[in-house]
């Protein structure tokens, strides 16, 4: 078994999965505008899916998603799951949140789908996918842009796929109804990616910010 996690948006998730056995996710999605709740929730999240999975003996390997998102949240996020992992002995493995983002669409096959999660300051992280062929590679991208490079057929999902829908369906892609689950990065497909993927040594798990930080230290 796998244990995931991800606190690339606003949401904090946790899951336990394997090939042949459980697959547990519990989640935490704060109403919109509300301040994520990453620090106070994701250990007893954690805590919840390992109970229900019969605990640490079965799990084999830890992932968590490393972003792009937001800077807060994956510090924390990473930072627990590398801590986790060194106590526990247990090999850790970064994973695209977009690309879990993507997974988790649901999409036909040949369907051109754009993770797209909300960057804030008028911009969003976004990375595109086909089959689970990249078509895009992660960046942060004004809206605008982002639609002026859609393919015939896109779907877009994520927060910033919300936030941003009149744009993106103006320029001809498909964005799933608001409360749709294909909106939230699923630690479940945090799980898939890492299961498939090789571990790397638990330093070199770092958050992928792709842009500098709101904040910046003051010249003296």
């Amino acid at each position: 078994m796998i244990l995931g996690i991800d606190t690339a948006t606003a949401a904090t998730a946790a899951a336990v999965w394997a090939p042949d056995g459980p697959r547990l996710e519990a989640r935490d999605d704060p109403e919109p505008g509300a301040r994520p709740a990453h620090a106070t929730r994701l250990l007893a999240l954690i805590e919840e899916v390992l109970e229900q999975a019969g605990g640490w003996p079965g799990i084999e390997r830890i992932a968590v998603g490393v972003g792009p998102g937001g800077f807060t949240g994956l510090r924390h996020g990473i930072a627990t799951a590398r801590a986790l992992a060194q106590g526990r002995g247990l090999p850790l493995i970064g994973v695209s949140s977009l690309h879990a983002l993507a997974r988790g669409a649901g999409a036909p096959a040949g369907t051109p789908v754009y993770a797209v999660i909300d960057a804030r300051r008028g911009e969003v992280f976004a990375a595109a996918w086909r089959d689970d062929e990249p078509l895009l590679e992660a960046r942060a991208v004004a809206p605008a842009d982002l639609a002026d490079s859609l393919p015939p057929g896109a779907l877009a999902v994520g927060d910033g796929a919300v936030r941003f829908r009149e744009q993106l369906e103006r320029a001809g892609a498909a964005v799933p109804a608001d409360s749709s689950a294909s909106h939230r990065v699923s630690a479940l497909q945090v799980c898939r990616l890492g299961w498939a993927g090789g571990t790397a040594d638990r330093d070199a798990v770092i958050p992928d910010y792709r842009r500098e930080p709101d904040a910046s230290p003051r010249s003296p």
